[in-house]
């Protein structure tokens, strides 16, 4: 598959993206566009791109695809900035971001000049940004959700097939059932993880002891509130229906709790029953799948309270090759024995370590 792509975009996912075509199609030319020429230049530099340029429509008459790895509303812009008529006729454009009712109603333009356009959103993240953390590895086993309008369905699979070694599992949905499914469970989560953390910045102020209490559990279930603001700013407001409705749905069973709790002892069972359904549904979710919010590859390590123990554990994985990207030792702990948390980038990692540190010391791994 001899094609010119452009890449928009040369951060984490164009980055990543890229890098999965020059696998899968070496004999491809990648021409990334950034503003950034920071990141053109470390992209040349490591081989991600063939050719760099700042502005897309000096390169995009050569295209064969168009691949936008940029926010929703910057997307819009720059095809709106397209000159079709200079466009090859079979050119495919595709975009990655996380909300696609707005991107595909804009992509009508483009459709009505003979162009096609097929919605993307690849479900996978890093804790780190740029075109320096971007891997090929990034997609492997994630949803890499497809939006087709009727016109362009013909095209999915050749999309699939340049995009091959992601290694990501592929699904086609409807720009609403995509907006529905990743607000609840993706941007409503992180809108709520956001809003218990601000609301601890003013707890903390008022109780400064507080801040040692959060670091262990507080912190992991907060997690995603570290998310790229100006990337969250940009989703929110492409997503504005779904998400009122569901923040309007949560506010009512908040609400419920509130009157629960008012009431007292009388409403003792509706109490349990709110968090034993809770459990009952979170219990039976598949473990590491990657899904609306990519999956946090935490391996937990009960290592008993001496020195040189965390030492032991991580001269194990070096041995092996593994990488990890995160450690710490659990602060809140009842018995002699601590937690060390350890964090991967994959699932193969984590299972990798876990055999690893199993066969070489007699501690007890798990996951949660």
């Amino acid at each position: 598959m001899k094609k010119v792509t452009i890449v928009v975009g040369l951060g984490l996912i164009g980055g990543s993206i890229a890098r999965a075509i020059k696998e899968g199609h070496p004999e491809s030319t990648i021409i990334g566009v950034d503003l950034n020429e920071a990141s053109g230049k470390q992209a040349l530099k490591l081989g991600i791109i063939d050719l760099f340029e700042k502005e897309l429509n000096a390169v995009a008459p050569k295209a064969d695809v168009v691949i936008f790895a940029t926010p929703v509303q910057q997307t819009t812009r720059l095809m709106n900035n397209l000159e079709p008529s200079k466009l090859k006729s079979s050119l495919v454009v595709t975009d990655t971001g996380s909300t696609k009712k707005e991107i595909m109603q804009q992509s009508k333009s483009l459709a009505a000049q003979g162009i096609t356009f097929i919605g993307g959103h690849p479900m996978a993240g890093s804790h780190k940004s740029g075109v320096l953390a971007s891997d090929a590895r990034l997609f492997e086993n994630a949803y890499y959700l497809l939006t087709p309008n009727p016109a362009s369905n013909k095209h999915v699979q050749f999309l699939k097939e340049l995009l091959i070694k992601t290694n990501a599992k592929f699904l086609v949905v409807t720009p609403d059932e995509h907006d529905q499914m990743t607000g609840m469970l993706s941007h409503l989560p992180h809108i709520i993880a956001a809003g218990l953390v601000n609301q601890t910045d003013a707890f903390i102020k008022k109780y400064p002891m507080a801040s040692r209490l959060a670091a262990g559990g507080f912190r992991d279930i907060t997690r995603i509130a570290s998310s790229d603001p100006a990337m969250w700013t940009d989703i929110l407001l492409t997503n504005r229906a779904v998400l009122i409705e569901e923040l309007e749905n949560w506010q009512t069973q908040m609400a419920k709790i509130s009157s629960w709790l008012g009431e007292g002892e009388g409403n003792r069972e509706e109490i349990f029953d709110f968090f034993a359904q809770a459990k009952e549904t979170r219990d039976h979710l598949p473990i590491h799948k990657e899904g609306a919010i990519p999956a946090f590859f935490d391996l937990f390590i009960d290592i008993p309270d001496y020195s040189g123990v965390v030492a032991n554990v991580t001269a194990l994985l070096a041995d092996k090759n593994i990488s990890l990207i995160n450690l710490k030792i659990l602060e809140t702990r009842e018995d002699i024995n601590g937690i060390l948390q350890v964090t991967f980038k994959s699932k193969q990692d984590l299972e990798q370590a876990k055999r690893c540190i199993q066969a070489g010391s007699d501690y007890v791994c798990y996951e949660k």
